[in-house]
């Protein structure tokens, strides 16, 4: 059964960090391009960033490049998404998917709130 798990999130002040972390679970992680995703209120869900298998070159969405940066540890079957500078405008519910057995596969997501 795959399982992803989304953890880091809370309330920072605009201009701190946060990493988030998913830890994967109930397939082969090596070998599947893992995606973070965010919903802001009100806001459709926008793509940050996806992390290719190898942990290579990704593509981070223009609204986060500069600020965020992403990693992945194939042995402890897990992501990051190492989140600076931040802002009132990154306020929302991130989310790691999986496209797994022909459906893409969510975790129930964390909340990151920027706010002073």
């Amino acid at each position: 059964q795959v399982q992803l798990v989304e953890s880091g999130g809370g309330l920072v002040q605009p201009g701190g960090s946060l990493r988030l972390s998913c830890a994967a679970s109930g397939f082969f992680f090596n070998v599947y391009d893992i995606t973070w995703y965010r919903q802001a209120p009100g806001k459709e869900r926008e793509l940050v960033v996806t992390i290719p298998m190898d942990g290579g070159r990704g593509n981070l969405a223009d609204s986060v490049k500069g600020r965020f940066t992403f990693s992945r540890d194939n042995a402890k079957n897990t992501v990051y998404l190492q989140m600076n500078t931040l802002k009132r405008e990154d306020t929302a519910v991130y989310y790691c998917s999986v496209y797994y057995n022909g459906m893409r596969r969510w975790g129930k997501g964390t909340l990151v709130t920027v706010s002073s």
